[in-house]
This record gives C-alpha cells, sequence and structure tokens, in this order.
C-alpha cells in the first residue's frame, strides 16, 4: 500500500475493483479499510452501491468519518476485525453481500507512524498492534522462551537464522528490557546480515514474524475463510490481496477448495467426481502488479491479488 499525503492508496486498486464486477445497487465489503483507498474508489466507480468498511486500528475512524459525510448513507463503518465479518453483518441487517475485498499486511500509514513501532527504519515503541489493544511486541520479545521465539521467526519470517536470533534477544534482555524498534532491529542485524542480493535489512524477516504473531493475522485469514463464502450472494466476488508466501499460500490453498473438483488418489477409492465446486477462479494464477506500480511502488513488487466468483 501507499500514501498520497492523506487518502490511502492500495495496492493494484483499480485491478481490484475491476474484479469485483460492481453491480449496481450492490453491496461491498472492505475488510481492510486503512484509509479508505478501496472504499472511494467503489463508491466513485459505480453510482449507487453501497460500502461496509471494516478495520480495527482506531486510527481508520478519521478516514471513515470524511467519507460519511461525503457519501451518507452509502458508507458504514464498523470497527472491529475482518474475521468477525459475518457478525459484523448481521449487526447491520445485510446478512449477504455482492462482494468482499482485503489487503492483508501492514499500511503505509502505520510504517510512517514512528509510536506505532511497526517499522525498524525509525525509533519507536515495540508496539505493532493494529488494534492498539492486546498483547504487543514488547511482551513477546521480553517474555516468551527463547524457542517460541524461534518457531515464530522461522515459521512466520521464513529467518533460516531464527535460532540466532532468539538466542540474541534472549542474551540481551538479560540485561535490559528490549523496549524500542531500533533497539531490537540492531540486535537481530548483529546475527543477521543484510541480504546483499535483494538489499533486504537484516531485521525484515523478524519484524514481519513478530508483528504477525502481534496481530495472529495468519489466524484471522484463516478464520474468514471459513465464513467469507456464506456472506457472498451467488456470483458475488471476493479478492484478496497478500504480500508474503504465508497468506497467499494459505489464501490459494482454501480457493482450490472452493474452485476445483476432488479427485482420488487411488482408484480403489470411492468416486469424489459429484462434488460442484462452489466457487470459480476469475483468473486461475492471481494478479501481479504492473512494472509501472512497482517503480512507484517498490512494495507492490512482492503484491498478489487473487480473485474468485461464487457459483
Amino acid at each position: 500500500m501507499n500514501s498520497d499525503g492523506g487518502l490511502h492508496i492500495p495496492v493494484m486498486l483499480h485491478e481490484a475493483v475491476e474484479c469485483l464486477h460492481l453491480r449496481p445497487g450492490g453491496v461491498y465489503v472492505d475488510g481492510t479499510f486503512g484509509r479508505g483507498g478501496y472504499t472511494t474508489e467503489i463508491l466513485n466507480h459505480e453510482a449507487g452501491v453501497k460500502v461496509i468498511g471494516i478495520d480495527r486500528d482506531p486510527s481508520a475512524e478519521i478516514a471513515a468519518t470524511r467519507l460519511q459525510s461525503e457519501f451518507r448513507d452509502r458508507f458504514q463503518f464498523v470497527t472491529g476485525v475482518f474475521s468477525q465479518i459475518d457478525e459484523h453483518l448481521q449487526r447491520l441487517n445485510c446478512p449477504e453481500v455482492d462482494g468482499i475485498i482485503l489487503d492483508l499486511g501492514v499500511s503505509s500509514p502505520q510504517l510512517d507512524e514512528a509510536e506505532r513501532g511497526f517499522s525498524f527504519r525509525q525509533d519507536g515503541p515495540l508496539d505493532m498492534r493494529m488494534s492498539q489493544k492486546g498483547i504487543s511486541a514488547e511482551t513477546i520479545v521480553n517474555t516468551w522462551s527463547e524457542a517460541d521465539l524461534a518457531d515464530v521467526i522461522y515459521h512466520y519470517g521464513d529467518e533460516r537464522l531464527s535460532r540466532k536470533v532468539a538466542r540474541a534477544i534472549v542474551e540481551n534482555r538479560k540485561h535490559k528490557a528490549i523496549q524500542t524498534t531500533l533497539e531490537l532491529a540492531n540486535i537481530v542485524r548483529s546475527v543477521v546480515p543484510r541480504d546483499r542480493s535483494s538489499d533486504i535489512d537484516g531485521a525484515t524477516r523478524t519484524f514481519q514474524a513478530i508483528r504477525i504473531a502481534v496481530n495472529d493475522e495468519l489466524g484471522e485469514l484463516e478464520t474468514f475463510l471459513t465464513k467469507a463464502p456464506n456472506v457472498l450472494k451467488s456470483e458475488g466476488r471476493l479478492g484478496i490481496v497478500s504480500f508474503h508466501s504465508l497468506e497467499d499460500g494459505c489464501v490459494k490453498r482454501e480457493f482450490r477448495k472452493w474452485c476445483e473438483p476432488l479427485h482420488n488418489l487411488s482408484r480403489h477409492l470411492p468416486n469424489l467426481n459429484d462434488y460442484q465446486p462452489i466457487f470459480k477462479y476469475v483468473k486461475r494464477n492471481g494478479i501481479t502488479a504492473t512494472d509501472q506500480e512497482i517503480k512507484g511502488n517498490p512494495r507492490a513488487r512482492s503484491a498478489r491479488l487473487r480473485v474468485v466468483e461464487k457459483c
């Protein structure tokens, strides 16, 4: 995602909105509202559509208030997590919708605010909480066991030196609690060198892993995916933009279950070909950002948009 001085512009904005195939009078959910980039594009793209924005970050309410004053009854905002989409929609007396869009991960405004503690590029408190509630990164770094830290950093960050990182964290916190982003970044960098082939900072994967753990990002996504089919109308579409392999793999596997017939691995087992897929791919292998977008926003390089339509 990128920022244009106030209005938040998500990656592949136009591609995502086009893939939703907006219907006149339809109701759509922007499950990661942020600064309202997708929502604004949807509302401006098709007259008469309505959008329900969901975000757990309290700072999103500022943009939501602005859009409510502009679009009136065409926009509603819910403070909460997208994994509870079914509950949010029930409270709004709107059990089914025509489309859902999610833009996973952390936003540029969150990264730019040092006090949120998401980025190691500027010093700030070790926080990383999107909702600004619950367990913080500081708590994880200073209280979790070396084994648990190593597991999280390996599985969520794909950091091959996870054990060395965890050991360095534990050794350093014996002398002083680790309280700031730069303190943690420097500890990680002491055992993980910068990747010269891609120029990735040594702290990148560890910060990603801890952020995912703090916000239970994979758990939120997995829960959402169990509920999405039940809240989409027939011919309704779901689009998800992911930024790393863990998220994308989760989305890809679930979409495959929804879209592809079941096949037995053995001819001796019962025939499963009677199963009818409940969704179909809009574009089987997903959509990636254009070279032009990547040039203006390097973060778009790792983004992939996957879209399916309910049968």
